[in-house]
């Protein structure tokens, strides 16, 4: 009994020198999860959706628009997303175009209808309010994995469900945040809630994910978004129904020029 023991803690030993440690730094498991996040929803191709955009200030009083949202999937880069005012007629035919990217700061278009004109946004002016919601513009571009360093917290419990929290820390140079904290649901690996966090690392905002929807077995989407913003008071409510998926997109779809050209 006592040689087949020496035995086992020799091979345990010669083993503890011989392989390597695996164990991730918070840094690596942080941005592994938020590599499967992104990688679940590869190979949509393209998107189209209807949303609702509702507006409440302070005093609880409350505006809605009516959007139309397209995005093409883009091979190797960010994604090229549109958005396309519908209702009231105050902002009717108003349009976004984005080009995010990966490395590079995003590009961003507004055409404004009563002007006739495609107008470009800024590289160093993403924290603008993005049609007067509390929504930025930095923050409708899509969210790429490169876009950000990341660091993972702790495991938590949100609303009884298992979540990893990870902080990430944006790498653009003129981003409005210092930091983000996201609540990632372990099971689903979707972010549930995510806090903004300004420039003086104060709370700025909060946005709540929710009512997801598993489009095609493969595609996770969300039916409504809150941003909450905690130093006005103010808050925007998203929500988009009627999703399609691969309908033929291509790039043409998504040009400056065709901003003047949308009904």
């Amino acid at each position: 009994m006592k040689a087949a023991l020496l035995t086992s803690a020799t091979v345990a030993l010669t083993l503890s020198i011989t392989t390597p440690s695996y164990a991730q730094t918070a840094e690596e498991r942080g941005l592994e999860i938020f590599e499967q996040v992104s990688a679940q929803n590869d190979g949509f191709q393209d998107s189209t959706a209807s949303m609702t955009m509702t507006l409440i200030n302070r005093s609880g009083k409350k505006s809605v628009r009516r959007m139309r949202a397209k995005t093409l999937e883009v091979a190797n880069d960010g994604d090229k997303s549109m958005t396309i005012f519908d209702e009231p007629a105050d902002v009717k035919g108003t349009a976004t175009l984005t080009y995010s990217h990966t490395k590079e700061a995003d590009e961003q278009w507004l055409y404004l209808p009563a002007l006739k004109r495609v107008k470009r946004i800024s590289s160093k002016n993403k924290t603008g309010a993005f049609m007067g919601s509390e929504f930025a513009f930095e923050d409708i571009g899509s969210q790429e994995v490169e876009k950000y360093t990341y660091k993972y917290l702790s495991e938590e419990q949100l609303d009884g469900i298992a979540v990893h929290k990870i902080e990430a820390y944006p790498t653009y140079k003129y981003s409005g945040y210092t930091r983000l904290i996201s609540y990632i649901d372990q099971e689903r690996l979707v972010s549930l809630k995510t806090e903004f966090y300004d420039r003086k690392d104060v709370l700025l905002k909060t946005l709540t994910l929710s009512d997801y929807v598993h489009h095609d077995d493969k595609n996770w989407r969300p039916a409504r978004m809150e941003m909450i913003n905690a130093q006005t008071k103010k808050s925007t409510i998203l929500e988009f129904s009627d999703y399609k998926f691969a309908t033929g997109m291509t790039d043409k779809d998504f040009s400056s020029n065709s901003l003047k050209k949308l009904r």
